[in-house]
């Protein structure tokens, strides 16, 4: 039987705007077992930033509960949701966020830096082999400069699995990529999820994107419009292979 993972219990999100209260989220309530994948879809100003952030610990709630692996998530500190954050979940944002002068390993290592039982060594052993696992191993000396977007974004997840996290939370992760870098993530992301076992909950506006998942929350005007298992999931690997060579695709 699956753990949970994630319980949001009746979860609303206010924000003061002049004399105006908006509810970026209102009354919403799910659960994410270990193992799952679940895209979160709604358009601009459906909530699923505020929610992401939730997710994330950058954000309490106004009302409601967020148990995240049997803490309440409500009543931490500030310092103490900081350690939940840097223990417990791994982020990979759209824009990479990678530091420009520091190379690949030393990106990666980041998270590692606040981890006062980790040597220097165990980080860059940690570090090494979460780009192996992304299979960046021959790059991990090369800045973000030296490296495709595709690359920047593997690294990226490298730095989000560095600490083991128990779940790990994707921000429109493919929005600067190319559709062929977009499958490869997306390859990268159900390996990760199918044959690691690790938790993904990847927020995104495409439907195609979350064609590649296994359950689907839709979110409008800060409400859950729809939770839906996926039947038919897309496997990116399948698709990738039946793309035609780089070299034999027309001039654009």
């Amino acid at each position: 039987m699956s753990s949970i993972i994630v319980d949001i219990k009746h979860l609303s999100r206010e924000f003061k705007i002049g004399d105006q209260t908006v509810k970026a989220l209102n009354d919403v309530s799910f659960s994410i077992n270990a193992g799952e994948f679940v895209t979160i879809m709604g358009s601009s100003g459906s909530g699923k930033t505020t929610l992401l952030n939730i997710l994330g610990c950058l954000e309490i709630p106004t009302q409601g509960d967020y148990i995240l692996d049997g803490i309440n998530v409500n009543q931490l500190s500030k310092n103490e949701l900081a350690g939940l954050r840097n223990t417990k979940l791994g982020f990979v944002f759209q824009s990479y966020n990678l530091l420009a002068r520091t190379s690949a390993i030393e990106n990666v290592e980041l998270p590692l830096l606040y981890n006062s039982t980790f040597s220097a060594n165990e980080r860059k052993e940690k570090a090494i082999k979460a780009l192996e696992a992304v299979k960046l191993s021959e790059r991990i000396y090369h800045l973000p400069s030296q490296l495709s977007g595709g690359q920047q974004q593997r690294v990226a997840i490298a730095r989000a699995l560095v600490n083991d996290p128990i779940m790990i939370l994707a921000d429109e992760a493919t929005g600067n990529l190319d559709s062929r870098t977009s499958y490869e993530i997306m390859m990268l992301i159900q390996d990760l999820n199918t044959n690691q076992g690790k938790t993904i909950v990847f927020v995104t506006h495409e439907p195609d994107i979350a064609a590649f998942s296994k359950r689907t929350i839709t979110l409008k005007d800060g409400r859950i419009l729809k939770d839906t298992l996926n039947q038919n999931v897309l496997s990116a690997k399948t698709i990738l292979e039946n793309l035609p060579p780089i070299n034999e695709l027309p001039n654009s």
